[in-house]
């Protein structure tokens, strides 16, 4: 991914030298005119002045980043507190130390009272702080970021292992059923091979883009139902209904398919009247996606030892992907396995 404009370092340090001269021409700025005494005014007190005032804001810059880059990673960072605080005790006695050899060169006398001591305090406080909050907050948003590239990385896993793990034993099924048509020569091989090509293309191919067009999932969905379909004829009734008012919804690739394999997966076989109902919608921009199917629950702990990707992952990755903009509910009862799956597409 190419480095944004703003994050790159030249713009950085340009944005950094602006902050502190902007910081240090505010005394300049806000004084107030009516201050400025009438008559001449003497050049040599004024230049001697400001770069006094120069060599001091460079030193609190100089202790802004040694602060920010060096004293909290090497001792705030480590829990060395003791040694984080004498640290400070140290350069606020330097500081001082500047402020009063600084006085005698360009000014010929002493600065070092209580008065001075209080002012350059409240300033080495305002710094530190300043500095403090600039380096955590810093890292902790460079945490964010590398947490959220983490969590970005996962996801492709996961896709690539629901990817890999929702075929073998379906492809493997399907296969078989086709060896069958083939030899009792059927017209429907050749439908069965299209759609089989069709879903291998969707796999290998549009399941590697970030997201994908709501209607090439459902077509995904509907190869996918088709097949099993024919490989379980009529020991399973399927009931599908799909329909989307606006094809320009976009979603994740095969987010939905985890719950339709599980529904063929944990409704079929030993199962009396064995149905499957699959309901999708999206209006207003708003998916609702409901599978249901029987089950058996004496075979369930049996088949979940050999699940693909399972429900635990699948619900990660929606977590990962919509946070709260979605609603998964997954329910018993009778016999009966609900999942319902609400996302906010907007």
């Amino acid at each position: 991914m190419k480095e944004a404009w703003y994050s790159k370092k030249w713009f950085i340090i340009l944005l950094h030298i602006a902050a502190w001269a902007f910081f240090f021409s505010l005394p300049y700025m806000l004084r107030s005119p009516e201050n400025e005494k009438p008559g001449p005014k003497v050049s040599t007190h004024t230049d001697l002045g400001f770069y006094f005032s120069l060599l001091m804001n460079l030193s609190w810059v100089v202790l802004f980043y040694l602060n920010a880059y060096v004293l909290i990673p090497h001792f705030m960072y480590k829990k060395k507190y003791g040694q984080f605080a004498l640290t400070h005790v140290a350069a606020f006695v330097l500081m001082l130390s500047e402020v009063n050899i600084l006085s005698h060169i360009f000014f010929q006398q002493s600065h070092f009272n209580y008065r001075t001591i209080f002012f350059n305090f409240l300033i080495y406080l305002f710094i530190f702080g300043l500095s403090t909050a600039y380096q955590l907050i810093g890292d902790k948003v460079k945490s964010d970021q590398l947490a959220q590239e983490k969590q970005n990385e996962v996801l492709k896993t996961e896709l690539s292992l629901l990817r890999s793990q929702v075929s073998p034993h379906f492809m493997f099924n399907v296969l078989n059923n086709m060896v069958a048509l083939a030899r009792k020569q059927s017209d429907l091989l050749e439908p069965s091979l299209i759609k089989l090509s069709s879903l291998m293309r969707y796999m290998l191919y549009e399941a590697d883009e970030e997201k994908v067009s709501l209607e090439k999932e459902m077509d995904y969905l509907q190869s996918y139902i088709d097949l099993q379909q024919q490989r379980f004829g009529k020991k399973v009734q399927v009931k599908v209904h799909m329909h989307s008012l606006d094809n320009q919804y976009q979603l994740e690739p095969m987010l939905l398919i985890p719950f339709v394999e599980n529904a063929f997966k944990h409704g079929t076989g030993m199962i009396e009247d064995a149905q499957i109902d699959i309901d999708l919608e999206a209006e207003k921009n708003v998916l609702q996606f409901t599978v249901s199917n029987k089950y058996n629950p004496a075979s369930a702990e049996i088949k979940d030892k050999t699940s693909g990707i399972g429900l635990t992952n699948v619900k990660r990755r929606l977590n990962l992907l919509y946070g709260k903009k979605h609603t998964l509910l997954i329910s018993t009862n009778n016999n009966w396995f609900v999942v319902s799956l609400k996302i906010n597409l907007a």
